[in-house]
């Protein structure tokens, strides 16, 4: 009876590919959606963007270090390939097989019963299981080697077998390398030179050192201790926390309103416009710098003014003040999120000395995105209520991410600024960072919307001319305060006061005193104070007696003596005002600048249009154009399930097609490839390995050859050509079949 042959194991990762399910081709799309867009046109393709040295990294990235133990085991055979069975005798007591799934997975192991790495992910991994390279030629005695070694030879090369075998020359102050431990290993051979200053341990000389834990240590999971906590009552200081951003980043735009901040020639806003702006929020100059961050992230803020040239807030802001309070809180946690920029560097000096300002592009640091959605994502695996310690985040964080481990210095500044956004509290993510992570602005919005207090339409009306808002004020009552009175402090409950230079702001923008006393009646829920109606009067009487227009600008009243006053007043002199007529004094400065000096020198003028009405309209707002795509993509985006479906199907439509193709009268070899033939030359180098090579050379003539690979790289092979008996370099472009020479018949 005759018997199936047994099928041959695939040679390359293209094969290796097309032998996978519609499932999970899928997976691995899901997983690396950066190769799915646009669609590869096959398999070919898919496996060619898979080997992108970009892509390769990222995935690698988001290994832990369990995971990436396992596969520097397969970096560190010394044959091609690495049985199941291997691989778990190799790591005791690790979870080999589902690192091998998530490594499979994502096509940075290939193969079904022995395990291959992809010559991209070879390369990507400089240092396996934090071994050096092999040493060539190779050493003769290598427990002999180390047995000679005193000492402190021996502590040396023991540090560098550990994690790193990469170490630095010592150096003394003449910048020479003097004689010493490292120097004599060198001298010796035990360890080679990477550069003038640096050296390396051979990987030989590492793993006898190591012993019988080649791999080091098996990484399992940490499992630091977590402080519990009410979720209730954690929500609810987050929620005061959110109150309060939402609270200054109004309170910022209010002032910048009235006074913007210049550009700085450099880029950024100047350490005085800061300082001021700390001091109208009542806060320290860091805290200012994180609110000014945030409110540009979140396209509230930017450059505006007739040269662009000032900082102002956006056409947004009028949008956002709109929102009701957990939209506006959500919309800046999703911009601090994203934001690329590292707020904790304002103020720090740079590598010249030079202070980094705020908004300056110095601040700029693409990585940080990631970092944050890292921390947020690891305190998000805790239950609810739970929290880390700042220490024990950052072990947990360096085994789940050890690639990004030297980023994980800035993760106690963004945990700060994520507590006073309200996303974090106490080492535990709130409910509003969870729906942030899960479901991003909008999930935040949804996550607070019972936490945060209700708008309120009314205010408290005191003695001492202060206004107390007790929670968050609706918009249009806001509005009309920020116009008759000034904020005093913030917080859970807001201060208003109400002064001569508010109630006069309130007449120059067309109020009248009936208006603003009943105003204040309908407001507050406390009886009006006597000495706030006095106040209102008594500003109200004065203003208007004089009236400013343009000539460029003119002053009149019908008090004659009242303008002899003002005219000889030397507070007035700045205005450069002289008589023109009985009743009239005229300027040749413009109309505002008028005013501000009057106003100054204890008057209250007010404004005048062309046909001598008082202006009851105040001048626009100065707005900053909103900025398009305020928020810069932080990675590829996820792919939806269609998506991937509609992928899948002309991955494998394109395949077939292919394979129709080579079915031609030229008969080229089947799965040749730009990736297969990478992947089997890779192979070839590393084994040592005489391949059959089919070459159209310039003239566009085909040959096939015995070739010995010597080195692949920038898209060229050198190698020892049997037949000619020389060394050539041949261009991978122009090859267009390889086989290894065991696995195929010479041809005659």
């Amino acid at each position: 009876m005759a018997t199936t042959p047994p099928t041959p194991a695939p040679a390359t990762l293209a094969a290796w590919l097309r032998t996978r399910s519609d499932e999970q081709l899928g997976a691995l799309l899901v997983l690396r959606p950066d190769v799915a867009r646009p669609a590869p046109s096959d398999v070919v393709g898919l496996a060619t963007r898979l080997a992108v040295p970009v892509s390769v990294d990222r995935a690698l990235d988001e290994l832990d270090a369990g995971t990436l133990q396992v596969l520097d085991v397969v970096l560190l055979a010394t044959t091609d390939g690495v049985s199941r069975a291997d691989l778990a005798a190799a790591l005791p007591g690790a979870p080999v097989e589902a690192a091998v799934e998530l490594l499979t997975d994502r096509a940075l192991l290939w193969g079904d019963d022995v395990l291959h790495a992809p010559e991209p992910v070879r390369r990507a991994v400089k240092h396996p299981a934090g071994l050096g390279r092999l040493r060539t030629p190779p050493p003769a005695d290598v427990e002999g080697d180390l047995a000679t070694a005193d000492d402190d030879e021996r502590a040396v090369l023991e540090t560098l077998a550990r994690e790193n075998p990469v170490g630095r020359l010592p150096v003394d102050n003449r910048g020479t390398a003097p004689a010493g431990p490292a120097r004599r290993l060198l001298q010796r051979g035990l360890l080679t030179r990477i550069d003038a200053a640096n050296v390396e341990l051979p990987r030989q000389y590492g793993l006898a050192l190591r012993g019988d834990q080649p791999y080091g240590p098996v990484r399992t999971r940490p499992e630091p201790p977590t402080a519990q906590r009410d979720p209730a009552v954690l929500d609810r200081r987050a929620a005061g926390a959110a109150l309060e951003a939402v609270g200054r980043v109004g309170e910022l735009l209010t002032a910048l309103e009235e006074d913007p901040a210049g550009l700085l020639r450099s880029g950024g806003m100047s350490i005085r416009d800061q300082k001021r702006l700390a001091k109208a929020l009542g806060v320290d100059e860091s805290v200012a710098a994180f609110v000014v961050e945030v409110a540009h992230a979140a396209g509230l803020l930017d450059l505006g003014g007739p040269h662009r040239d000032e900082w102002l807030p956006s056409r947004g802001y009028d949008t956002w003040r709109e929102q009701p309070l957990p939209e506006r809180w959500a919309q800046l946690a999703a911009a601090w999120l994203d934001s690329v920029r590292l707020i904790a560097l304002v103020g720090q000096r740079d590598q010249a000395g030079k202070a980094v300002n705020v908004l300056s592009p110095d601040a700029v640091r693409h990585t940080v995105p990631a970092v944050r959605r890292v921390l947020l994502e690891a305190l998000r695996g805790l239950p609810a209520g739970h929290g880390l310690a700042t220490d024990d985040l950052l072990a947990l964080l360096r085994w789940q991410s050890p690639r990004r481990a030297d980023r994980f210095v800035l993760v106690p500044d963004l945990l700060a600024e994520a507590e006073t956004l309200g996303l974090v509290v106490g080492g535990a993510l709130s409910s509003g960072g969870r729906g942030l992570l899960a479901g991003g602005e909008e999930g935040a919005a949804d996550a607070v919307r019972g936490l945060l207090p209700e708008p309120v339409d009314h205010v408290l009306a005191q003695p001492d001319l202060s206004l107390i808002a007790p929670g968050p004020l609706v918009a249009e009552l806001a509005r009309t305060l920020a116009t008759v009175a000034d904020v005093e402090s913030s917080g859970g409950a807001t201060v208003f006061r109400v002064s001569d230079g508010s109630v006069r702001r309130a007449l120059d923008a067309g109020w009248s005193a009936a208006e603003l006393h009943d105003f204040f009646a309908r407001a507050s829920r406390t009886p009006v104070p006597q000495a706030l109606d006095y106040l209102v009067d008594d500003v109200a009487r004065q203003h208007g007696r004089l009236r400013v227009g343009a000539i460029e600008s003119y002053v009149r009243s019908d008090d004659h003596g009242l303008l002899s006053q003002v005219l000889s007043d030397k507070r007035s002199a700045p205005a450069e005002l002289r008589r023109l007529a009985p009743g009239v004094l005229v300027s040749g400065l413009p109309a505002d600048e008028v005013l501000a000096v009057l106003r100054t020198a204890g008057y209250a003028p007010a404004g005048e249009s062309s046909g001598g009405a008082v202006l009851t309209r105040p001048p626009g707002r100065p707005r900053a154009t909103a900025r398009p795509g305020t928020r810069p993509p932080t990675g590829p985006r996820p792919l939806v399930a269609e998506e991937v479906e509609a992928t899948v199907r002309e991955i494998r439509a394109g395949d077939s097609a292919l394979a129709a193709r080579r079915e031609d009268a030229a008969r080229h070899v089947p799965g040749v490839t730009t990736a297969s033939t990478l992947e089997l030359l890779g192979r070839a180098v590393r084994e040592q390995r005489q391949v059959w090579l089919g070459y159209v050379d310039a003239q566009g003539s085909g040959s096939r050859r015995a070739v010995q690979p010597l080195t692949l790289g920038g898209g060229f092979l050198t190698g020892y050509d049997e037949g000619k008996a020389e060394q050539r370099v041949f261009a991978v472009h122009r090859i267009t079949s390889v086989d290894l020479v065991d696995d195929d018949a010479r041809p005659e």
